[in-house]
Formats: structure tokens, C-alpha cells, sequence
């Protein structure tokens, strides 16, 4: 799995999977009633995963590792600037290439997945689930995005955790609840997706998502990221007053017969809505609708 592969399995992660609509109910509208439950069913799901104990509001520093050695910890002198809280000297990561070692210093007593931890080569994400070191509240993890190799560091008892109080939405729609044409690829077809880093990958974009909206025509095209479903990076006119800058993310179920259920009311906000230390992936090119999408998530406190 790429590392872009990887960033968009986080994200889905942190919202709860859609309900596949059975075959012969795929074209059925529900009741606002209906609606109005289900949304909100998802939405407190989604909360309740965001702010989880590794949830995104966690996240307190990434660190981007050199070639070699590099000490950790929060006292002044370390390469790398470790947050408060953390021991003055927490121990040496050395990279060489795609991998990395960490040492940890003399009295600290780490954990890696639960167990003890006298100091080795971490697993980063690229394979997929990474080693986790454990100190207290605080843990962190490799994880690779191209040819960066970084430390995320969580701390469980981060003040955005602490301190959060939900996300504003619009009210449910059935308005936004849309029913797409699904045109497959007629052959295989790869998207350049951008991140906030400032690079670009290959994904795999199996076709393209055509819909109606009052009257118009948009298109959108979805990329796969492993998890058995289609996952769009949107952006709309909302971002520029309403929602967030840099655009939302929606899932989808893979097509039925053809067609595919597009529900905006699930539109929700990227990790960096909520983190500076988040890596996400942005709307690629063909994926900014000329119209505002006022359903899901909007801006979250002052991002």
C-alpha cells in the first residue's frame, strides 16, 4: 500500500464506514426522519473516533528524521524538539533510508505494542500497522510519505483533546443525499492526488462519479485506497466561507448495477482541520465543484 494509500485508510479510519444499502433499496429515498437519525448516528460515531485516545486530536508534533543520528527529547539541545512533558533526554532515533532505530536513553522505560522496549528498528506504516512506543500519555510512530520518513507523536492528554466540544454541521438533507452514475475507467486509469506537503502521488481512480444537482451536472472522480470502498477528496465553494479551506472527504459503497449513493450530509473535515501535524492528501485536479455543498461538516474553531 502507497503511502497516500495508507494516509486515506487512516482517514476512513477516523469516520465510521457507510451502510451499504441493499441492492433493491440502492434508488429508495429515505424519510427525513430516517435521515435525520441515521446522520446523526454517524456523526456521534465519528466524534467518538476522533477523539479517541490516538484519535487525530492527539497529535501534538511530527518530526521529519535526517540520515543518521538524531537525539530526542524536550531539553534544549536535542535535534529533535520533543513537546513538554517529555523527558529531558528520551533517547536517539538513527535513520538509514526507509528505516529507522530508536535507542531509548538511560531510565526510560518504553514500551513498543504493549511490551517491553530495550531499543531496535521500528516498523513504520508503509507495511501498514506501525510500531507504537509508549511513555505515560505520550506515544509515537514512523511513518513514511514518499521519501520522508517522520516520528508522529501522540499524547493522550493533549489540550485539543481535552478541550474539544464537537464539530458544527448542517442540518441533514435529503437535498444532498444524491445518487450517482458511476462511468468506469475502460482502462486502468491512475489520478496524481496532492498532499500538504507539497507532493503528489499515483492513486488508483477506478471511474468517474456523475451526478445532478439542481438541475446540473458534476462530475467527481473517487480513488481506491484499499478498504473495499471509493474515497473522494472534494472541495466546493462552501471552503471559502463555511467549510474547510482545504476541502472535505466522503465514502462511498462500490457501485450497484452501475450507480453509486453519494450522501454530502457524511461529508466530513480532513485530519489537518484539526492538526498541523496531520499529512493530508487534497482535492486532485477535477475534484473542486462549482457549486456549494452545504451538507456535512463545516469549519472546525478557527480552521
Amino acid at each position: 500500500m502507497t503511502p497516500t494509500a495508507l494516509a486515506l485508510s487512516l482517514a476512513l479510519h477516523a469516520a465510521p464506514a457507510p451502510q451499504a444499502a441493499p441492492r433493491n433499496m440502492m434508488t429508495a429515498a429515505p424519510t427525513i426522519e430516517a435521515l435525520n437519525t441515521a446522520t446523526r448516528a454517524w456523526h456521534e460515531e465519528r466524534i467518538e473516533r476522533l477523539q479517541a485516545e490516538d484519535g487525530w486530536l492527539s497529535l501534538v508534533g511530527l518530526y521529519w528524521l535526517e540520515e543518521g543520528e538524531q537525539s530526542v527529547g524536550s531539553a534544549p539541545g536535542n535535534d529533535l524538539d520533543f513537546p513538554e512533558g517529555t523527558p529531558a533526554k528520551l533517547g536517539t532515533f538513527t535513520r538509514q533510508g526507509k528505516t529507522a532505530r530508536f535507542q531509548p536513553a538511560p531510565g526510560v522505560a518504553l514500551t513498543r505494542n504493549g511490551q517491553p522496549f530495550t531499543g531496535g528498528v521500528l516498523q513504520s506504516d508503509e507495511q501498514g500497522t506501525p510500531d507504537v512506543l509508549k511513555l505515560g500519555s505520550l506515544s509515537f510512530q514512523l511513518i513514511l510519505r514518499g521519501d520522508k520518513l517522520g516520528v508522529r507523536v501522540r499524547d493522550s492528554s493533549a489540550p485539543a483533546r481535552k478541550q474539544f466540544h464537537g464539530i458544527p454541521t448542517y442540518p441533514a438533507s435529503l437535498k444532498w443525499r444524491v445518487e450517482a452514475r458511476f462511468e468506469p475507467a475502460q482502462t486502468p486509469r491512475t489520478i496524481q492526488v496532492p498532499n500538504v506537503l507539497g507532493t503528489v502521488e499515483a492513486m488508483k481512480a477506478p471511474g468517474t462519479l456523475v451526478f445532478t444537482v439542481d438541475g446540473k451536472e458534476h462530475q467527481l472522480t473517487p480513488v481506491e485506497d484499499g478498504s473495499g470502498k471509493l474515497f473522494i477528496i472534494f472541495a466546493d465553494e462552501t471552503n471559502r466561507d463555511a467549510t474547510y479551506g482545504a476541502g472535505r472527504f466522503l465514502s462511498a459503497d462500490m457501485p450497484q448495477d452501475g450507480r453509486v449513493v453519494l450522501d454530502f450530509n457524511r461529508a466530513y473535515n480532513p485530519p489537518c482541520a484539526f492538526t498541523r501535524f496531520a499529512t493530508c492528501p487534497l482535492p486532485p485536479k477535477g475534484n473542486r465543484l462549482a457549486l456549494r455543498v452545504e451538507a456535512g461538516e463545516k469549519r472546525h474553531a478557527d480552521h
